[in-house]
């Protein structure tokens, strides 16, 4: 990793995510393949037979690649842990984001590159300098305030505490995105109560859930209806960033591998335009309040600060699911491009369609576009609006494919 470079890292749980990261701006992107990873039990998982796609656009881009294989790993998981780090060494992955001792340990050995995971929760230096035996980026405990964070950043240069490349160890933090209520992810709950265990990457989210509180003595129940007591806020540090920066974080992570491209492509693009407001000297928090309404415009919780700026203390939703300020509506899919013309074509299949709309298209190679139709043709004459059934072709400066989704975006 170059020194004093601030990396944006993109969660990447589709081709359409992928190409969306790369759009926005992304430096890294951070993916699982398998079950052996915290999303195990999402359906945003590539498999073994996409590393070499996935390591090839990175490259092509010059995107770094990361696979996280951060589960508590059995006896019986060896095997499988052995063949997805030589596989990752073939593919030429840039690292593995890893908290067991022996993914740690194997890889080491076959010379792949380590970054330690947030379930190793990392919360001071001597835990930072053990770790450096085996990985040049350690990502710290999210409990931790930025008081803490620039302490340990501080002390790693006055230490020299340097990774297996020789460079001083990188501290990365979550910037953005989805907290849970137990210490760096460590939680029972979906165990206990579905043998489903989040430690394994297979967590139903009970935490997300209403609850009634009953008392056993007269029966009586109270529905818990103002908040999701268990259900913490998303991190959002898009309003102190440069506190984020000032205390030494290298790598900035955005947290949302189950999310869409859309969610991907807007907060990347907010978080790339921030950083490069620091660096340039224009960041202001007047910029702030307007990435913090474009963070809105897709899924989230509410937003809160997280432990950084030293609250005691989480913010619980009072919602179940998105607070995100607009929604995207399907309504067709794509048909084919017109080079010359710089138009695409679109099959009708739901809703309807009118000029000023604005319109979000994605796809696994497109990626995400997101425009606002100023004409629309229907056989080829100009329409004040498309009904399901019809073959539409608007203006695009975009390419698309045939089978892109295509969505209108209104008002949550």
């Amino acid at each position: 990793m170059t020194q004093n470079k601030i990396e944006l890292m993109a969660p990447v749980g589709s081709f359409e995510s992928l190409h969306a990261a790369i759009q926005a701006g992304a430096n890294s992107v951070y993916f699982g393949i398998e079950q052996l990873n915290m999303r195990a039990r999402s359906i945003a998982n590539f498999t073994t037979d996409d590393l070499a796609e996935i390591t090839a656009i990175c490259r092509q881009h010059e995107v770094k690649s990361y696979l996280t294989l951060n589960t508590i790993l059995y006896d019986h998981d060896i095997n499988l842990m052995k063949s997805i780090v030589d596989t990752a060494k073939e593919n030429k992955v840039d690292a593995i984001i890893a908290s067991d001792y022996a993914v740690l340990n194997y890889a080491k050995q076959q010379g792949v590159e380590i970054h330690i995971s947030t379930q190793a929760n990392v919360s001071n230096i001597d835990t930072v300098e053990f770790f450096a035996a085996y990985a040049d980026v350690v990502v710290l405990a999210r409990e931790l305030s930025l008081m803490q964070v620039a302490a340990i950043t501080r002390d790693i240069k006055r230490r020299n505490i340097t990774g297996p490349s020789g460079h001083l160890v990188q501290v990365e933090m979550f910037a953005h995105g989805a907290l849970c209520m137990a210490v760096s992810g460590k939680c029972y709950l979906s165990l206990h109560s579905d043998f489903a265990s989040a430690n394994r990457g297979a967590c139903i989210q009970n935490c997300r859930r209403s609850y009634i509180v009953k008392d056993k003595e007269n029966d009586v129940e109270f529905e818990v209806d103002n908040e999701y007591i268990m259900s913490a806020k998303d991190l959002c540090t898009i309003d102190f960033l440069d506190e984020m920066l000032k205390a030494g974080v290298s790598v900035l992570k955005i947290e949302g591998r189950g999310r869409s491209a859309d969610y991907v492509f807007t907060t990347i693009s907010c978080y790339r335009e921030a950083i490069d407001a620091y660096q340039d000297g224009s960041y202001t928090k007047e910029k702030a309040v307007a990435w913090k309404e474009r963070l809105a415009t897709v899924f989230n919780r509410g937003f809160w600060d997280g432990y950084y700026l030293g609250r005691k203390m989480g913010e619980w939703s009072d919602v179940y699911g998105s607070k995100a300020t607009k929604r995207k509506m399907y309504i067709g899919k794509g048909v084919k491009y017109f080079d010359k013309a710089g138009a695409a074509e679109f099959k009708m299949e739901a809703q309807t369609l009118e000029p000023g709309n604005e319109i979000l298209i994605t796809g696994p190679t497109t990626g995400v576009v997101q425009a606002t139709v100023t004409e629309i043709r229907v056989n080829n004459l100009s329409t004040a609006i498309a009904v399901k059934g019809d073959t539409i072709s608007i203006a695009l400066d975009h390419k698309i494919r045939a089978s892109d989704k295509l969505y209108k975006i209104v008002d949550a």
